[in-house]
């Protein structure tokens, strides 16, 4: 009976203690969208004063296309660039190309895959884990299943281009795709191993109000991304904040991933390039990790 008793008491014990021990910490990156007149050296400095563990690329001094940066314009450079972030200890998580699937017009479909192909073959040389693109329109004079099986074809056709390496190719909820089932029917379709989700919660909860229960459910198996910003709604305008400052539902979206497991980056988005009002990143990218902390 004492043996019995001691072995449910342990039994007990062991189920409640990973409940007790101190919560894990996030993995924190930031986007170059946030600081676009920076250097390579001045991003990276960000991420290690303000201990972010990774940096999305999104340009550098303005230049979007990546591969025309100095940093990244031959291998010589690459391989000086991927020494640099070594000794920082900082990881570039993701390319963000501007690549847009939805077109129709062969040419402007082809310019477009191509330039995907290009940040996908750069994030090879980089050992970065993901190369963003986007959905991303549903144009009027489309047939919007024929534009949706566009988005889902070119998908899978970059990912088969990535097959080879160990980069995944990862589709942002951006734009006018940014349903959850749209979202599922793509990610369905495409169906490849190196494919996956960047969840944009600001993207699609200010636009389309879906339960983020509901929205978390659907696209779990495909989330491999978290894109963070925070804003509020102003007659009926996204106005975006410093984080925690906004209405968007942050926590609540943070509790999910965390609940659902979800182990990767939470990136701030802070889209300064777009929006050169907003405050600058000498206060937007050192405040993002300390609000971070009051959600974890």
């Amino acid at each position: 009976m004492q043996n019995r008793r001691t072995f449910l008491k342990t039994a007990a014990a062991a189920m409640i203690a990973p409940a007790l021990l101190p919560p894990k910490k996030p993995l924190l990156a930031f986007s170059t969208l946030g600081c676009p007149g920076w250097t390579l050296d001045q991003v990276l400095a960000c991420a290690v004063t303000n201990r972010y563990q990774g940096v999305e690329l999104r340009g550098i001094k303005g230049e979007l296309d990546l591969p025309k940066c100095p940093d990244l314009s031959s291998p010589e450079r690459i391989n000086a660039t991927r020494q640099k972030l070594v000794d920082k200890n900082v990881s570039v998580v993701n390319l963000g190309s501007s690549a847009n699937l939805h077109f129709v017009d062969p040419k402007k479909r082809t310019d477009q895959l191509d330039h995907a192909k290009r940040f996908i073959d750069l994030a090879q040389e980089l050992n970065c884990p993901f190369v963003r693109v986007f959905p991303n329109d549903l144009p009027p004079d489309q047939d919007r299943a024929q534009t949706l099986d566009l988005i889902t074809s070119g998908l899978a056709e970059l990912g088969d281009h990535a097959r080879n390496g160990r980069v995944s190719v990862l589709l942002e909820s951006h734009g006018k795709v940014i349903e959850s089932p749209m979202l599922k029917q793509i990610m369905t379709g495409a169906n490849r191993p190196n494919v996956g989700l960047i969840w944009d919660i600001v993207n699609m909860w200010s636009v389309t109000k879906e339960p983020l229960a509901e929205v978390y459910k659907t696209l779990k198996p495909y989330i491999q991304h978290v894109h963070v910003k925070d804003a509020k709604l102003v007659d009926a305008k996204l106005q975006y904040t410093l984080t925690g400052e906004g209405e968007m539902p942050l926590a609540e979206a943070i509790r999910l991933l965390r609940a659902g497991g979800y182990e990767g980056y939470y990136s701030f988005e802070w889209e300064k390039m777009w929006h050169p009002d907003l405050p600058d990143p000498e206060i937007a990218l050192p405040h993002y990790p300390k609000a971070m902390n009051a959600y974890f």
